[in-house]
C-alpha cells in the first residue's frame, strides 16, 4: 500500500507543477508587451462606422466582414521607431493581431496605397468610398508611407462613404 500512496503523490505534485507551468505561460502570452528602451509610441484606431449609416450601398457580400459596431481595432498604443511611416506600423499592427490589410504601391505619388483593412475596399460601399488616414485630426495629402511618425501621434483610419466628408476630410483635399 505504502508504494502506491508515495506514487499518488508524486502524480499529484507533477500535475500541480505543469498546471502552474501552464498558468504562467497563459499570464505572460496575455500580458502586454513592455516597450524596449528609446521606442516611440502612437495610438491607432481602424474603423469603418460610416458603412452603418449607409448600408444600401454596401455590397452585399461584404456584411459578412462588417463588425456590428463598425470597429475593426479600437484605439490603442502602440510602439514604432524612429523614422518609421504611417505605413510601416500599420502593416506591422494589422499583422500582429491578425486584421487583413491589401496596399499597392503607386509610382505617381511614391507612395503605398491602402487598398483595404478588414477585406473593406475602396468602392465597397459605393462611388466614394474607401480608406482615409488622419494625424493628430488632419487628413495628410500624401501616401501612409510618407508621412514620418512622431511621438505622441494619434492615427487613425477611417471608412469613407463620401469622399471623406463624412469622416472629417476630404479625398484630395
Amino acid at each position: 500500500m505504502k508504494p502506491f500512496f508515495n506514487i499518488t503523490i508524486k502524480v499529484f505534485v507533477r500535475a500541480g507543477a505543469l498546471l502552474l507551468a501552464c498558468l504562467l505561460l497563459v499570464f505572460a502570452a496575455c500580458a502586454a508587451p513592455k516597450p524596449a528602451e528609446g521606442k516611440l509610441r502612437c495610438t491607432l484606431e481602424i474603423e469603418c462606422k460610416t458603412i452603418l449609416d449607409n448600408m444600401d450601398d454596401l455590397n452585399a457580400d461584404k456584411l459578412e466582414v462588417l463588425p456590428e459596431d463598425g470597429v475593426l481595432l479600437k484605439k490603442c498604443t502602440v510602439y514604432f521607431d524612429e523614422g518609421d511611416s504611417v505605413y510601416d506600423m500599420l502593416v506591422r499592427e494589422t499583422r500582429a493581431r491578425g486584421i487583413h490589410m491589401e496596399a499597392s504601391y503607386t509610382p505617381v505619388y511614391e507612395s503605398a496605397y491602402i487598398e483595404g483593412i478588414g477585406n473593406l475596399y475602396e468602392f465597397d460601399c459605393g462611388e466614394g468610398s474607401g480608406w482615409m488616414y488622419s494625424v493628430n485630426g488632419e487628413f495628410p495629402n500624401y501616401g501612409t508611407s510618407k508621412y514620418e511618425l512622431h511621438d505622441g501621434d494619434e492615427v487613425a483610419f477611417r471608412y469613407t462613404c463620401d469622399f471623406g466628408a463624412d469622416v472629417g476630410g476630404l479625398m484630395g483635399s
